[in-house]
């Protein structure tokens, strides 16, 4: 054969790939040109490694991790150290430990005295402590710049033994909480009660407030005793009137209240935009329902090295304390134990937590909280693209064991009505919001410059949104969803609402305090507006059944009133105006709120809310009980007991649909509505059957004492 012939002929043929495998040395050879190739590019970007990952490599870390670790910082514009430790794949006692080891330094993890010029929270945030005794003079956790600045000396060839030890930022927190409790404990009960005391409930009615209350009092007493038909005449006229301006502040809410809020989500911000976010969750006898908040979290769709997530608990909550270890947190989490204090409530734990965050932006959750997965960057959005006066957003809170009793659908109905209504037409017409108790998201630095949450009001969170709106902020909404669970038993749900309206009564007397001020600070339309807002909350659930009883008891006994006079035609036009608008506004409210939320199948129980709203007047008159014998506490309510979950049960709905349509089956629509049906009818008759044996006794207050 012609070797040369047969190759100048297949010159323009390209060769079977057989015809490399048969040659061994040229397959061997391609394979090694290819394996140099890539080790060449790869030891170049190994090279390429910022300072704070490649140090690593000596300690066992692949250089795969290391290359994902820098991909993933530049990717997210986070530092090098945060990035390899949002990957989950070292801990941050690894990489600490390594660090402390490539700088020849002491990695400390056991208890050591910190020296007097430990500052909190100063400390934490730096990374840097000075220690007492004899060894190195400082104890670092560093983050940032600051692990950069330490691995620059050691290539300089400084010797850093004596002066330095190194630890994890998680140690360093506990390090400096331990040696500043004292400071904590202050700072966390007295910070707005120390610098502004006319903002906080810790100083109660003042001697003016007690003295008006009094007279109030005292001279509608003398009139109803002297003249009952004029007494009686000139109160229905002036709380009708209060009543019926609340009943269109309402009515004018939900007129403002836009579907458009309800669209699809703006353009998704850039990972490198985001800001840091903190995330305070504050627990106390939550050991059963850490899990869940836990995979809750875990949801949530942010950069893991932009998450700062804080749980707070108690010293004394081991059962808690026990849960959280036992699940293996990642390096984003920091469990805070507050120290042991008073007043011992929700808020008091919030701001400790507070002075740890590292985010530009915080929200709060509840410990039973499902938040919306894009909640975090929705909100994120939003403050990125709205000016500094904006201080606060309020997703929407939604119950998730619906059908787990008749309070609970009743709680659904209400929710929906304030957070898919209510709320969003007041903050589209500029008013201030009484923010819900959670997933409240806000800036950090307008947070701490209002002095964060009052530990003395058992409603913090109504309290700071009327506060933001004294100091020149404003509060919005946006349409993102978080469930809750609601109380499914009369008890538990009497406990919170009664812990509602103690605080909501403490948010008023704050407000009135000096009215003066208040005016100043708002204007007198402000004023009148925040009036408004408490009177609705405060005073309708107190005084309406009593009024509404003394109209009845007036009709069934002398007549519908004769307009013989100008007054009683005042009284009964504005008392008939207050039963309509009122009845209209519930009703209308009602329907738009949930259709919002898709609650339309729970239409059975929408008369229930009669009996709903005495229960809520039975809880605020409960409350001033409590105002006057014990203010400051701060009634539970246990989490972890509900039986029904309208989410999963949507999803087996979801699979159910599936399979239906792929068998074509007919046969389960008419008996599937008549069990429905037939449930409801149930739980609505048990439900009149509970509320009228629990209105008709005194066992209510009895459960309560």
């Amino acid at each position: 054969m012609n070797v040369e012939a047969n190759h100048t002929s297949g010159a323009h043929r390209t060769l079977p790939i057989s015809s490399i495998a048969a040659d061994p040395s040229r397959a061997a050879r391609a394979e090694r040109d290819r394996r140099l190739e890539g080790s060449q590019r790869g030891g170049r970007q190994l090279e390429e490694l910022p300072c704070e990952l490649s140090f690593l490599s000596a300690y066992g870390a692949s250089p795969a991790l290391l290359l994902k670790a820098a991909a993933l910082a530049r990717a997210q514009a986070i530092t090098p150290e945060a990035a390899i430790l949002a990957t989950g794949a070292i801990t941050e006692g690894f990489y600490y430990q390594s660090l402390a080891r490539h700088l020849g330094v002491t990695f400390i993890e056991r208890d050591v005295v910190l020296a007097e010029g430990a500052r909190y929270p100063h400390s934490i945030h730096v990374g840097v402590a000075p220690l007492s005794g004899e060894g190195p003079r400082w104890l670092a956790a560093p983050r940032g710049a600051t692990v950069t600045s330490l691995l620059r000396r050691k290539e300089r060839g400084e010797e850093m033994r004596e002066s330095l030890a190194i630890t994890t930022p998680a140690h360093m927190s506990r390090l400096v909480r331990a040696a500043a409790a004292t400071a904590i404990v202050h700072e966390a009960s007295f910070a707005l009660a120390g610098r502004d005391p006319h903002l906080s409930a810790k100083a109660g009615a003042t001697e003016a407030q007690c003295c008006a209350v009094i007279a109030a009092t005292t001279m509608a007493g003398l009139i109803c005793a002297l003249e009952p038909a004029f007494g009686l005449a000139a109160l229905t006229i002036a709380s009708s009137s209060l009543f019926l301006a609340a009943i269109c502040l309402r009515l004018f809410a939900g007129a403002a209240s836009n579907q458009d809020a309800y669209a699809g989500r703006g353009r998704r911000i850039d990972d490198r935009l985001l800001p840091t976010y903190s995330i305070i969750v504050a627990l106390h006898r939550e050991a059963s329902v850490v899990r869940e908040l836990a995979a809750s979290l875990e949801a949530i769709d942010y950069p893991r090295g932009k998450l700062d997530i804080k749980l707070v608990i108690e010293d004394d909550d081991v059962a808690t304390r026990q849960a959280l270890q036992a699940l293996g947190l990642p390096p984003a989490y920091e469990i805070i134990v507050a120290p042991d204090g008073w007043p011992r409530t929700k808020p008091r734990a919030l701001n400790i937590a507070l002075s740890l965050v590292r985010g530009d932006l915080v929200a709060v959750f509840d410990a039973e909280d499902i938040p919306a997965p894009q909640q975090l960057r929705d909100a994120a959005a939003r403050f990125l693209r709205e000016p500094r006066s904006l201080a606060c957003l309020q997703a929407q809170l939604s119950i998730d064991n619906v059908e787990d009793s008749w309070l609970t659908r009743l709680f659904s109905i209400e929710y929906a009505v304030l957070f898919d209504v209510l709320h969003h037409g007041m903050a589209d017409l500029g008013l201030p919001l009484a923010l819900g108790g959670s997933s409240n998201h806000f800036r950090t630095d307008v947070l701490r410059e209002v002095y964060a949450w009052d530990p003395w009001n058992v409603t913090e969170d109504a309290d700071l949104g009327l506060r933001l709106a004294r100091l020149g902020y404003r509060s919005a909404t946006f349409a993102s969803t978080t469930q809750e669970e609601a109380p499914a038993r009369l008890k538990a749900w009497l406990t919170q609402r009664r812990r509602w309206s103690k605080g909501w009564t403490q948010t008023f007397v704050t407000l009135s305090r000096d009215p003066a001020r208040l005016v100043r600070e708002i204007g007198w339309a402000g004023a009148a507006i925040f009036s408004l807002i408490m009177i609705n909350m405060v005073f309708a659930p107190l005084l309406w059944p009593l009024l509404t009883s003394a109209m009845l008891v007036q009709l069934a006994t002398a007549g519908f009133p004769r307009p013989d006079s100008v007054l009683s035609v005042v009284e009964t036009t504005l008392w008939l105006s207050v039963v309509a608008f009122g009845a209209g506004a519930v009703i209308w409210l009602t329907l738009i709120g949930m259709k919002r939320r898709k609650l339309l199948g729970s239409w059975l129980f929408v008369p229930l809310l009669l009996p709903y709203h005495l229960l809520m007047s039975v809880a605020a008159w409960a409350a001033l009980y409590d105002l006057i014998l014990r203010p400051f506490h701060w009634h539970k309510t246990e989490h972890g007991l509900a039986r029904s979950s309208r989410r999963s049960a949507l999803a087996l709905a979801g699979s159910a649909a599936k399979v239906k349509g792929k068998t074509g089956s007919r046969s389960i629509g008419a008996p599937a509505r008549s069990r429905i049906v037939a449930r409801l009818k149930t739980e609505l008759k048990a439900g009149f059957e509970t509320v009228w044996k629990r209105v008709s006794t005194l066992s209510l207050f009895r459960e309560q004492a």
